[in-house]
């Protein structure tokens, strides 16, 4: 549960501005929409390694 202490006189746009930021850094909605369909281990580790090689690719075009 997410907690926002609102201090006195405090503008109440800005206190919904710190619990928006502070659920997001949770991460919540992110895991939801992960969870949301399931996904074979065989397809996750087809994509890491396409983005690893993505990342490899752009490094040594930098070099």
């Amino acid at each position: 549960m997410i907690i926002i202490p609102i201090k006195d006189g405090e503008n109440i746009e800005r206190a919904l501005k710190r619990y928006k930021k502070k659920f997001e850094r949770t991460g919540a909605i992110k895991e939801l929409r992960r969870r949301k369909e399931f996904e074979k281990p065989s397809i996750t580790n087809r994509q890491q390694k396409i983005k690893a090689v993505y990342v490899e690719k752009l490094r040594k075009a930098e070099e």
